[in-house]
């Protein structure tokens, strides 16, 4: 395997037009900034250098976030802000969904942005055509849980499909100093049920939005015009991936959840780049 070259934010700053930053693991865990995301993102705002973060989080609405990261001390603006759950527009406009009834698993804002796109919220016990899984949290998982999949198993028996959409397919995220199931392992255990009862019906899965798949860095790139973006993530299998894939650099942070040892990652989650931190010399 090549070997994978050393770099600093100030080198990706000098190399490429824009850079793009996952959030989690790279500028803050939960309520905890990461060392050296204050001082960096207070350089890019001084010297004017285009940036945003690439969030798989579907739990808030891009000013939620703006307004967080301000009470952190990250002077982020919401427009700097690409969320997957922003990407649920698109993808009810692409698929004629608008109107369509969701149950949706998250919080308040995975609400808003499933309504934002069209959709119509009911109660998780209550007829609906779409599961959408916004986040792990603002809801009790088991008692949802049990009225959410017995409305499925009704629903398929009844000979209709269900849509079923995750716009965050992160499996674990940093939280303060531990780690915490994300979204996509709640997805998980649906989708296990549902091979359990139809192990005939594969095509029971979810449709996953956010990072490694292509809509984010496709929202990237509308809004910057170029191609010439690094990305900067600490998960191999969607910060990286997702960017080798859209055919942009990476770079591989070591303050989230991935160790730096590249050495038995698949060729396609090899980064460009690794980095200690964002912290400037």
């Amino acid at each position: 395997m090549r070997t994978v070259p050393e770099a600093t934010l100030e080198d990706l700053i000098e190399r490429y037009s824009v850079i793009l930053f996952d959030a989690y693991g790279v500028l803050a865990n939960s309520d905890l900034v990461v060392p050296g995301a204050r001082e960096a993102i207070d350089y890019l705002n001084q010297i004017g250098k285009p940036y945003f973060v690439l969030t798989n989080d579907a739990s808030a609405l891009p000013d939620t976030r703006a307004a967080r990261y301000e009470n952190l001390g990250l002077a982020i603006d919401a427009k700097r802000i690409i969320t997957s759950g922003s990407l649920l527009k698109g993808f009810f406009r692409e698929h004629q969904l608008e109107d369509i009834r969701c149950v949706t698993l998250g919080t308040d804002d995975s609400a808003r942005f499933v309504e934002d796109a069209g959709g119509i919220v009911v109660p998780s016990d209550g007829n609906f055509d779409a599961l959408i899984i916004g986040d792990q949290s603002g809801f009790p998982l088991l008692e949802t849980g049990r009225a959410v999949l017995t409305g499925l198993f009704r629903l398929i028996d009844s000979n209709r499909t269900p849509r079923l959409i995750l716009p965050n397919p992160d499996l674990i995220y940093p939280s303060d100093d531990g780690f915490a199931f994300a979204s996509g392992t709640v997805a998980q255990m649906f989708e296990g049920a549902l091979t359990l009862r139809y192990p005939d019906r594969p095509e029971l899965k979810f449709t996953r939005l956010g990072k490694p798949h292509a809509a984010i860095f496709q929202e990237a790139y509308r809004r910057t015009g170029t191609m010439d973006m690094v990305m900067i993530g600490d998960t191999p299998d969607t910060d990286i991936r997702g960017a080798n894939s859209f055919g942009i650099a990476s770079a591989l942070i070591g303050t989230g959840v991935s160790t730096q040892d590249v050495s038995k990652l698949p060729a396609g989650d090899v980064p460009t780049y690794i980095m200690q931190s964002l912290a400037l010399s």
